[in-house]
């Protein structure tokens, strides 16, 4: 039992208690020098919390433990829909849903990082989408949004592409999804749809009127070129007569003609 107690006299309990500190410090050193940077994601690099210029890729890094430390950014696409209001050209205010697909430029994530952290979203995406809509919205009356909606959509996408790469957001695909007018301006193009039509269906009415009056004119000319013709004929040629009285004749004799010939003296 002597023996015991002194073995256990002879350690030294510091001496424990440092070793243990020893092995956790370099654990610490160990574990905080190397971390990974998952697919679709870029690694900020700080130190002492200052943002530095070097951007980690996918994968393994080394940093100096204690020193510097990794904010992980996502640099995948993403999905926004933003509602926005604007007024035409000619001052109807028109209500819009922008549906835009975006990432994070992967060698400005650190700029990204220092400028806005992670609210990029609500800080730089949402004012600019409603700054580019009403830039452009103002160069189209009402009624050319609806008609040239492709133009309006694509020159949207270029002003926002340009205001957003400036802060290193990339605009993959942008959609107007929906243009909204007031009522009474919605009752307005329909009154001028239907004036439309209605415009139409009068100036193909009259062209209509217009083909039959040409039709009646000729088929009439030509009955009348037809009657002139047959006429001359009568009168240059005495047989053209007899052969039209054969013609309707039904071949049976008057009775007040007797026994006699119908075609004496037809001719004389």
């Amino acid at each position: 039992m002597n023996q015991v107690e002194e073995t256990f006299r002879s350690i030294n309990p510091g001496k424990i208690g440092s070793r243990i500190a020893l092995v956790i410090v370099v654990l610490i050193l160990i574990f905080g020098t190397f971390g990974t940077v998952g697919a679709g994601e870029r690694g900020v690099l700080l130190q002492f919390g200052a943002v530095k210029d070097k951007v980690f890729g996918e994968g393994l890094y080394v940093k100096i433990p204690l020193i510097q430390s990794v904010t992980k950014m996502d640099v995948k696409i993403q999905k926004d829909e933003v509602p926005a209001t604007a007024s035409s050209k000619d001052l109807q205010v028109v209500t819009s849903r922008i549906a835009l697909n975006y990432h994070l430029d992967p060698d400005s994530v650190n700029r990204v990082w220092q400028e806005v952290g992670r609210s990029y979203n609500t800080r730089i995406i949402a004012p600019a989408i409603q700054e580019a809509v009403k830039a452009t919205t103002a160069k189209f009356t009402a009624e050319e949004l609806i008609t040239k909606r492709e133009e309006v959509k694509e020159e949207i996408k270029a002003n926002l592409a340009e205001r957003i790469l400036e802060r290193g957001i990339v605009v993959d695909e942008f959609n107007i999804i929906d243009f909204d007018f007031s009522r009474a301006f919605n009752e307005a193009i329909e009154q001028k749809v239907t004036a439309e039509q209605l415009k139409l269906k009068a100036e193909r009415d009259l062209e209509r009127i217009v083909i039959e009056k040409e039709q009646a004119i000729t088929q009439a000319e030509a009955r009348a070129q037809a009657i002139q013709i047959e006429a001359q004929a009568l009168r240059t040629n005495p047989a053209v007569t007899e052969l039209r009285w054969i013609e309707k004749w039904d071949g049976k004799t008057p009775q007040y003609w007797g026994q006699a010939s119908p075609f004496i003296g037809i001719n004389r």
